[in-house]
This record gives C-alpha cells, sequence and structure tokens, in this order.
C-alpha cells in the first residue's frame, strides 16, 4: 500500500510540474497577442526616387522593430500624377482608420494634410524640398525633405563645363518647390559665372513644345525633383540629346537614366530617416506635431562615365575621388 501511494504521490508531481512548463509557456506572447499596426502609404508617382524613398521607409521602420507580416500592415497607393487620385489614396486610409499616414513627394503630403488633420491620424512625409513653401510645418506632420544641395550643383557644372554660360530648368508651375528652388538658383549662380534660364509647364503635353524654346538658349541643363518633369526625364534626355546639352541630375536615378552627373542625396537613405521618425510616433515616444521636419544635409557626387565620355567632358582628379560611379540602365 506504501508503495502505491509513493507511487501516486510521484506521479501527481510530475504532472505540477509538466503543468508548470506550460503555465510558464502559455505566458510567451503569440501573434494575435503582438499590438498590431496599419500605416498608409500614398506615392505620387512612379519614378527611381521616390520608389527609393518608399523602400528606404520600411526598411527604417524594420530596423525599429516594425515589421510587415509581424506587427505591421501597410496599404499602398500611387496617384499616378494626379492629385484627384491622391485625394481618393487618403480618403480610403482615413475610412480604415490606419495609425499613419506616409505621404512621398509634395502633392501627397499637402494633400494626406488635408485629409487626416480632421480626423487625428498623424502624416510623416518625406521628398518634399520645401516643407516651408508647402506650409506643412504646422499640425499633427512631420517628416524630411530632400533639399537639393544647390551651390554644390552650380560648383559641379562649372567644374564640367568651364565655358558654359546658361543653364537651363525645366518646371512644373504648381510645384511650389520647384519655385523655390530656382530662386536660389538664381540667387547663387551670378557667383559661378553662370545665368538661369527657366520655363516652367503645367502638364507634360507642354514639355515638347517648351523644350524647343528652352533648349537653344542653353549650354546645359539642371533638372530638379520636380515629379512631373522626372517622370519625362527620358523625353528630356532625347531632346537634349539631339543638340548635344548636357542634362545636370538631382539625384542617382536620373544619372543612372543618362544624366551626365549629380550632387545629390541618397533616397533610400532619406526613406529610412523618415521611417525610422515614423517609428517614434508608432511607439508614442512623440507626437508629429512635436518632431520638427529633417533634411540630409550631406550631398554625394554621382557620375556617368558613359555619358561623360559622349559629350567629351572631365572633372578634376578631387572631385573624381569622391565620385560615385554610376552605369546607364540597360536599354
Amino acid at each position: 500500500m506504501k508503495k502505491m501511494i509513493s507511487i501516486g504521490l510521484i506521479f501527481l508531481m510530475i504532472i505540477g510540474v509538466l503543468a508548470g512548463c506550460t503555465s510558464t509557456n502559455s505566458t510567451e506572447p503569440s501573434q494575435e497577442d503582438v499590438k498590431q499596426y496599419t500605416i498608409g502609404i500614398g506615392q505620387f508617382g512612379e519614378h527611381g526616387s521616390l520608389d527609393n524613398c518608399r523602400e528606404g521607409f520600411i526598411l527604417g521602420l524594420e530596423e525599429e522593430g516594425f515589421v510587415v507580416g509581424e506587427n505591421l500592415t501597410i496599404i499602398d497607393g500611387n496617384a499616378q500624377f494626379d492629385i484627384p487620385t491622391a485625394n481618393q489614396i487618403f480618403q480610403n486610409f482615413a475610412s480604415k482608420n490606419v495609425d499613419l499616414m506616409a505621404a512621398i513627394a509634395t502633392p501627397m503630403a499637402q494633400t494626406a494634410y488635408s485629409v487626416a488633420m480632421d480626423k487625428g491620424i498623424p502624416v510623416v512625409f518625406t521628398a518634399v524640398t520645401d516643407p516651408v513653401a508647402a506650409e506643412l510645418t504646422e499640425g499633427n506632420i512631420t517628416g524630411t525633405s530632400d533639399k537639393l544641395p544647390v551651390e554644390a550643383q552650380l560648383k559641379l557644372i562649372r567644374a564640367m563645363m568651364p565655358e558654359a554660360k546658361n543653364i537651363g530648368i525645366l518646371f512644373t508651375t504648381s510645384e511650389v518647390n520647384s519655385v523655390s528652388v530656382i530662386e536660389e538658383y538664381k540667387t547663387l549662380a551670378p557667383t559661378y559665372g553662370f545665368n538661369i534660364v527657366d520655363m516652367g509647364i503645367n502638364t507634360t503635353t507642354d514639355i515638347p513644345q517648351v523644350l524647343d524654346k528652352l533648349l537653344p538658349q542653353v549650354d546645359a541643363l539642371s533638372n530638379l525633383t520636380d515629379n512631373t518633369v522626372v517622370a519625362s526625364l527620358p523625353l528630356l534626355l532625347e531632346r537634349a540629346g539631339e543638340r548635344e546639352i548636357p542634362i545636370f541630375g538631382s539625384e542617382i536615378e536620373q544619372v543612372r537614366l543618362g544624366s551626365i552627373a549629380s550632387e545629390g542625396i541618397e533616397y533610400i537613405e532619406l526613406g529610412k530617416q523618415t521611417g525610422r521618425m515614423a517609428a517614434q510616433i508608432l511607439r508614442g515616444e512623440k507626437t508629429a506635431d512635436e518632431m520638427e521636419f529633417e533634411t540630409i544635409t550631406e550631398s554625394s557626387l554621382y557620375i556617368n562615365p558613359e555619358v561623360m565620355e559622349r559629350f567629351g567632358l572631365t572633372l578634376p582628379q578631387e572631385m573624381m575621388d569622391r565620385a560615385i560611379v554610376v552605369e546607364s540602365n540597360e536599354k
């Protein structure tokens, strides 16, 4: 009898230990226990720099522990450079009560701001050249600026084209960023012996006719981050190439497409910086209206040797030493 009681006690003890292990394991958070977040990302259109911003934004969130498929859901919307479509995208995000709206490019940021402010949804923007001019500095909104290093670009053009006098700039008249950047170009250009010839367009359909007027007046074009113009860069490269006029881009993707060189920022890094800001908001560490917009201050020099050779242009060795070589996209 004593043996039977001892065996029974041992059996009960084993059950207790197993129960304890089961109890401990059950306290580990399951997928359902992890807090879930939803972000709506609105992109103004498809071109390299904006695509890189989106990629970097997601990478920045991942670095901060917000991972798609684990604790993060992303809803995408691409406006294809159409403002009414942009409004529909952000209205859809608002109806789904997303935790945060991300806006890529100035028109998207302005649209997101108008939709989200009354609904208490924070907005984080990226690829906005001049947030002050775009009136994106007040309210539950913050983000990153892709302000162009205009003076560095002028130095680059002068170093590569010592005899050049007139620089042409094509811009969209409704893009407040482009207007402010051109003013900076005009202020700085005389210091480097340049004259700025700028011409505006309303839509992409205006570009061929305006180019016919602009190109005969200039020695080179300097392309901005103007979304409508960038979307038509292949056309600009074709028309300018026919007249042996080089185009200086504003970031690496424009150089890949065939621009000769650029002093610009790295858009994946810009997106990462934006993602890290969004993570602070999602964690509740800061609200968007407590965060000043941020700007990458360091520029990178990108060159396309194939295009340089085609135009017979070179750079001083000290600039070549810091240049990042970019190959043209396969045609």
